[in-house]
């Protein structure tokens, strides 16, 4: 895999940023393409753990879901940059770790089978999402009951450290009444050198940066970034060549774009659109987000009205315009997808025990039904491979 040398393009834009906000972000070495799908699930009679699926990326199908980990409530997975470990949050407590915890699981190349490395506890209640940074160096979840958020060292035998920073967010009164912490996400920036971390419930992205040599989270210059009250945001990604980043709010069901100051791991936020077509009435809230490989669409997960919302991205200033939602093909599409070339989203229903696939129009990034579900007990995360 291509290394990355963060502080030399770091120093480069520092240089020239405030005459050229609308820099953009150095260019990404190809991923290899997909063979494998990975599934985290909740418990469930029908679900035990982490499941894999083939996948062929070029007619976008599924082979029959097999059992690959067997662990407690592996919710949100992420994989390592070399593709070696993937790292699992568990949702469930144990009476080891009554909080939850997150696990490292071995890769067996060939089979795709996994075997577990270690665990470690999660700090928190209902860990509910997991990131690795760039350089593989790091590992940092987000804990939804508490709201908090915890940070990691991974070693190259894919080892996890014992915990090395907690982040635990405070309350706060509003005119709403008292707003409770959730952690939702955590996010790299491209280069590694910060973290974005999603809370929903106090409506605010918090920006702290990364030491790579210890993996510890401190706070930036910069301040955090705030939504309008009631958002809130859930999922959190970064356009692939543009200093912009989407994220999408749960409660508000709305998609927040910001610019970024790389240097300073800065977000200004601007007005949200709606993730629903204009005059939805029903109850919805919102799930993930992803950017297109292309860079020109944003998609956003709907459940409730149980679709995949499509926005176009202004070229240089990268904010969003509504395009159209699309049937995600299931109930409570919680999590989606998209592979490597951009040919196909992927998305993961919990309500109906379904994985749907969806394939991607290259001019317009309209989706398209394609094939039969699969079948899969309480889907709700996705990671190719």
């Amino acid at each position: 895999m291509k290394s990355h040398h963060p502080h030399s393009w770091l120093a480069a834009i520092a240089a020239i940023a405030a005459v050229s906000p609308l820099l953009a972000l150095p260019a990404q070495s190809a991923p290899p393409p997909e063979s494998r799908v990975y599934f985290g699930t909740y418990d469930s009679p029908t679900s035990q753990g982490i499941y894999r699926a083939d996948w062929n990326p070029e007619t976008g199908t599924l082979g029959p879901p097999v059992l690959a980990g067997t662990t407690l409530s592996p919710s949100f997975l992420a994989l390592t940059p070399d593709r070696k470990f993937l790292i699992a949050v568990n949702e469930n407590g144990t009476p080891q770790n009554p909080g939850g915890a997150v696990s490292s699981w071995n890769i067996n190349a060939t089979t795709g089978q996994l075997t577990l490395v270690n665990q470690r506890p999660s700090h928190g209640s209902a860990p509910c999402h997991v990131a690795v940074s760039p350089d593989g160096h790091t590992v940092i979840i987000a804990n939804y009951g508490g709201g908090s958020f915890a940070s990691y060292q991974i070693d190259a035998a894919g080892t996890l450290s014992e915990a090395v920073t907690v982040l635990q967010n405070t309350g706060l009164n509003t005119l709403q009444g008292p707003a409770i912490p959730r952690g939702h996400s955590a996010t790299f920036s491209p280069d590694g050198q910060f973290v974005f971390l999603c809370d929903l419930g106090l409506d605010r992205v918090f920006s702290r940066r990364v030491t790579a040599t210890t993996s510890s989270m401190d706070p930036p210059a910069s301040p955090d970034a705030t939504v309008p009250t009631g958002s809130g945001p859930r999922h959190f990604a970064f356009h692939p060549s543009l200093p912009a980043a989407y994220a999408i709010n749960e409660t508000a069901s709305t998609m927040t774009s910001f610019s970024f100051d790389p240097a300073r791991g800065e977000l200004k936020p601007r007005p949200a659109v709606s993730t629903l077509p204009a005059g939805t009435t029903q109850p919805n809230s919102t799930a993930h987000v992803a950017v297109h490989p292309s860079g020109k669409w944003v998609y956003g997960s709907n459940r409730g009205h149980d679709s995949i919302a499509r926005f176009s991205v202004h070229p240089t200033t990268g904010e969003l315009t509504f395009d159209e939602t699309t049937p995600s093909g299931g109930q409570v599409p919680r999590n989606f997808n998209i592979n490597n070339e951009g040919k196909w989203l992927v998305a993961a229903h919990q309500e109906s025990n379904s994985v749907v696939v969806h394939a991607i129009h290259p001019t317009t990034g309209a989706l398209t039904r394609s094939g039969s579900p699969l079948t899969v007990g309480k889907p709700v995360c996705v990671v190719f491979f």
